[in-house]
């Protein structure tokens, strides 16, 4: 899980090499805390925070498939 929101949020940003994923898992949840470089969290959240609302679903839906639910976190 950790991996796929990596390739989404480093696809999305200008500063690839910034993103930071930590996660962590207890039982069937996985928890994703993101750090993302203040240039790009306009660019990650989106206008009305589509974008990461989009992005959530893309891991809620592999998650589901592992019967597993996942939350993820955009640190300041």
């Amino acid at each position: 899980m950790k991996e796929l929101a990596t390739l989404l949020l480093k696809s999305l940003s200008s500063m690839p090499d910034n993103i930071v994923v930590e996660e962590k898992t207890e039982d069937n949840k996985i928890f994703l805390s993101t750090k993302v470089d203040t240039a790009d969290k306009g660019k990650v959240i989106g206008k009305d925070g589509c974008i990461i609302k989009a992005v959530r679903t893309v891991l809620t839906a592999a998650a589901a498939k592992q019967n597993k639910k996942v939350t993820l976190k955009l640190e300041d």
